[in-house]
């Protein structure tokens, strides 16, 4: 159904309903137009009624040629927008020949090594045309400019790349763990990101900060919406004492954010969010563009409500969370597949999902109407409620010094694991009722063939690099590494210096150790 569309009664869908008479709400105050300031509505003014949402599908597995084939068949099927999975080793800023990636390598993602594979992993996609999103923090200076240089080779510039890179180290010290350099050196690397992509790459988003591993860890949604805009807020004001100005990096902030299946929560913690944000950035950060008062989130369905017991009923379960993601005004949508309790999806499930999506926006009537769920006494109320649970955490973050200051002292890590104590226990005793898991069991569950990752890949991938160490130039590779270090010990922007050495075609865990040798690595303390 497109905008201006009739219902299956004949009768008119308006593309926005507005003037409703609640007198308990101050409408200019708390809701506004859409695409205007406080942007409860959502952050643009005609939402779905122009076009939908952005449908990615998150894959990447084994091999980077492996990855390529099913980024191919992801386009082929419909999606607008690449999610890349990288491997542990990837993520934790190691190569895959190193000691302790040994059985990780392209277990839960794709390996990245070096210039090469990412080379493959996008070869024959139109980078020009085709928006990546890349699921990667502490390395993620190295993945993006990787990704620049192929672009380079295929004659894409930077000003043509859209996408995005997580790059949100903050959240990893809470709740996630693929954390490399201590906090500050972490927040510095951000802040070159923020300055070297205002100027080489002005339409990617150089951070999407993330809530969605947090709740998969056991947050609230308060304290999903909560945690993350502290960690956002301490973003801001590090790139403002790095000397960039708030409206040069700001329109290119994004979120991450999951659906859950309950529906009513999610989406007022959507609009909620929207709000929150708008007024810190104007009225704390003094941000005059209303582009950096906005907040544009990325949503992925909720992986920890999946389950391995009647995988089936995952579908449903998926199709409620898109719904709600969908009607809580998001940017962009990956749903997940099925079978993702069990193992890596296969094809057949990806499919099923991105289906999901395409269902919601071609065979429903909610991308027919700006923001369905405007005006609902319940929806206003939740909205209302969740806007002071969220606040009230987010003075608690603000009271211990900030984002930095309570990670060093286990306050966000606390919270969400006492939250994620409850949710068991109210499992444990049915008082929260999982369809096939505490509740309509199946004395027998039908037997699945999952998707397996053949350990022959990581022989092959070590090989690879072997290869490589023995073709490049590796005198030109250990003088590009020296200007990364000297850079790094000094105040100049590390993306310049790195992107020479990986031109010089050093691996991602060269460049990683290059940076480990001058700041270090954080050990966590054990405050509990």
């Amino acid at each position: 159904m497109g905008s201006g569309a009739t219902n299956e009664s004949g009768l008119p869908i308006q593309p926005l309903y507005d003037g409703w008479a609640l007198t308990d709400f101050d409408a200019d105050a708390k809701l506004g137009a859409p695409g205007q300031f406080p942007f409860t509505r959502g952050v643009y003014p005609s939402m779905y009624t122009g076009r939908p949402w952005t449908m990615r599908q998150y894959a990447g597995f084994g091999t980077a040629k492996e990855s390529n084939e099913r980024y191919h068949e992801l386009v082929g099927a419909g999606t607008g927008g690449l999610s890349v999975a990288f491997d542990l080793p990837t993520q934790m800023g190691y190569d895959s020949d190193e000691t302790i990636a040994r059985g990780e390598v392209g277990k839960v993602g794709v390996a990245i090594d070096s210039i090469e594979d990412m080379r493959t992993l996008f070869q024959g996609l139109p980078l020009d045309k085709v928006s990546t999103s890349m699921t990667i923090n502490a390395p993620a200076s190295t993945l993006l400019l990787l990704y620049q240089l192929v672009a380079a080779e295929q004659g894409v510039p930077g000003d043509r790349l859209t996408g995005t890179i997580q790059n949100d180290v903050l959240k990893e010290y809470i709740a996630r763990g693929t954390y490399i350099f201590p906090p500050q050196q972490s927040l510095r690397l951000i802040s070159n990101i923020f300055a070297y992509c205002h100027k080489e790459l002005p339409r990617w988003n150089t951070i999407s900060i993330s809530g969605y591993h947090m709740a998969e860890a056991g947050a609230t949604p308060a304290q999903e919406i909560a945690f993350t805009l502290a960690n956002a807020m301490e973003y801001v004001r590090t790139a403002i004492a790095a000397g960039l100005d708030v409206d040069d990096f700001a329109p290119r902030l994004s979120f991450f954010f999951v659906a859950r299946t309950t529906l009513l929560e999610e989406i007022a913690k959507f609009r909620a969010a929207r709000r929150i944000w708008a007024r810190i950035m104007r009225d704390e950060f003094n941000a005059k563009n209303p582009k950096s008062q906005m907040l544009r989130f990325h949503t992925q369905t909720a992986g920890v409500q999946l389950t391995a017991q009647q995988p089936e009923v995952n579908l449903v379960r998926v199709a409620l969370q898109g719904l709600g993601a969908v009607l809580g005004g998001t940017q962009s949508l990956h749903t997940n597949s099925y079978d993702e309790a069990i193992a890596l999806p296969t094809q057949k499930a990806a499919r099923l999902a991105l289906r999901t999506q395409q269902v919601i926006a071609y065979e429903t009537d909610v991308t027919t109407t700006v923001d369905p769920f405007a005006g609902s006494y319940v929806m206003e109320s939740m909205t209302d409620d969740l806007e002071a649970a969220v606040l009230e955490l987010i003075q608690a973050v603000e009271d211990r010094g900030g984002a930095v200051e309570a990670i060093e002292q286990g306050f966000q890590k606390s919270e969400i694991e006492k939250s994620a104590y409850r949710t068991a226990l109210e499992i444990d005793n049915q008082d929260r009722i999982v369809v096939g898991v505490n509740k309509y069991i199946l004395d027998e569950e039908e037997p699945y063939d999952p998707l397996r990752v053949d350990p022959q890949i990581e022989i092959d991938q070590r090989e690879r690099l072997a290869a490589l160490r023995r073709e490049r130039d590796n005198c030109a590779v250990e003088h590009a590494l020296d200007a990364l270090r000297i850079a790094a010990k000094g105040t100049d922007n590390v993306l310049p210096p790195m992107r020479d050495a990986l031109r010089q075609r050093a691996t991602v865990g060269e460049v990683s150790q290059a940076l480990r040798d001058v700041w270090g690595v954080y050990v966590p303390h054990d405050t509990f």
